[in-house]
């Protein structure tokens, strides 16, 4: 590259760098001036005007009227309305794939779970969603991007997950190859529980000034996605921090990924479908999805049925192993737990707490937050819209002409 294309090329990153920063301002403290964009920003008068002249003229932000400024004079609003665009998100959690439609702050405007996945029918899920993306775009002309979250281990350069427990022919299939390039849009895809921390990140007010975050999945599948100091932590594949493939047990239960006692297979929905079927603590489980199995022993469990509660108790103490391994290995400011079994409410929370309190480092558990997720639909289908988010305010001319 020339002297002349490399200062063309600063400029343009600089330039995009500078739009990110307005967005999200905007995005986070909703309608406000030029004069307090610039001030919070650091950047000159000249500058925001600029800036935000362009992003009005390709419809991203735009005027709302007066307001008031600094030193009580009245100033005309910027905003980035949360409504204006729209987002889908796609689950796949093995057996189970859901898809939604929210807007910029994570409002629902339609979610839908397809028909239990069959391991031997993924190319007919496949067709479903490929109709159902299309209708969605089709009918929402507002829908600016898709993301998509897939379980762990997800070999991002690959387009593959290298492990799915329980159900393999997801193995094989390239999400990448698949999906990429077949929409009007573009697609984003994530590791499932790192979109969630992106939901928990972005969507939820209790959440959002945590710069050191972790949202443990504890679906089909468990999960971590962690936000360290304000940056998501990938590893050199996009493989880091998969809990669920931690041994609790050196001489467990054998894993699909090869390891044994894999913490997965002791607290997941899957296993405690699996422990349901063997123990006959709710009638015809095994006719049940994974997702009614554990609903029908929370429910059990609340009722005051003495066996569901000790397992749900069971179920929460493994949970807590795991909590006491993102404490030591990521040492967040709060943990939440989100997803089918996280379902399990108060009591599976308070028996995760037991354990953390027995083994965990004083200082460190008194400083760290345990909680259940409080956003309004299940964190990995929002996360999924949220890695689309994420991309749109940071990198804007990927959806936009920007001049």
């Amino acid at each position: 590259m020339n002297t002349e294309s490399a200062a063309t090329a600063t400029r343009s990153t600089v330039s995009e760098t500078n739009r990110s920063r307005v967005l999200h301002y905007l995005y986070t403290h909703g309608i406000s001036s030029r004069a307090s964009i610039a001030e919070a920003l650091g950047l000159s008068a000249a500058a925001i005007t600029k800036i935000t002249a362009r992003l009005i003229d390709a419809d991203i932000i735009h005027e709302v009227g007066g307001i008031e400024g600094r030193k009580n004079r009245r100033s005309i609003g910027l905003e980035l309305d949360p409504h204006q665009f729209h987002f889908i998100g796609v689950k796949f959690a093995r057996s189970l794939v859901e898809i939604g439609v929210f807007d910029l702050k994570g409002e629902t405007s339609s979610l839908t779970d397809l028909p239990p996945v069959k391991n031997d029918a993924i190319p007919d899920t496949i067709r479903i969603i490929h109709e159902t993306i299309t209708t969605l775009l089709d009918n929402d002309p507002s829908i600016v991007a898709i993301g998509m979250a897939v379980p762990g281990p997800y070999l991002r350069h690959e387009g593959r997950t290298a492990v799915v427990s329980s159900m393999q022919g997801w193995r094989t299939f390239n999400f990448i190859d698949e999906f990429l390039g077949a929409f009007r849009v573009p697609i984003f895809i994530e590791q499932d529980a790192r979109a969630g921390v992106l939901a928990q990140y972005l969507l939820d007010p209790s959440s959002s000034n945590c710069r050191n975050l972790a949202y443990y999945l504890l679906g089909e599948g468990v999960g971590l996605g962690v936000i360290d100091d304000g940056r998501l932590v990938n590893g050199a594949q996009g493989a880091a921090a998969e809990i669920g493939h931690v041994s609790i047990d050196v001489n467990g239960l054998p894993c699909d990924c090869g390891n044994r006692g894999c913490l997965e297979l002791y607290c997941s929905a899957v296993a405690i479908h699996r422990r349901l079927t063997e123990t006959g603590i709710i009638p015809d489980s095994d006719n049940m999805t994974h997702k009614q199995a554990c609903h029908a022993l929370f429910e059990q469990a609340a009722q005051g049925d003495a066996d569901a509660q000790a397992l749900v108790h069971e179920i929460g103490r493994y949970v807590g192993y795991g909590c006491v391994t993102i404490f030591n290995t990521f040492n967040p400011e709060r943990i939440v737990l989100g997803d089918i079994v996280a379902e399990g409410g108060q009591p599976l929370l308070d028996a995760a707490r037991e354990v953390v309190d027995e083994r965990v480092i004083p200082e460190l558990n008194q400083a760290t937050t345990i909680c259940l997720s409080k956003l309004p639909a299940d964190a990995a289908v929002i996360g999924a819209a949220a890695v689309a988010v994420t991309q749109f305010l940071e990198h804007p001319s990927r959806f936009f002409t920007i001049t």
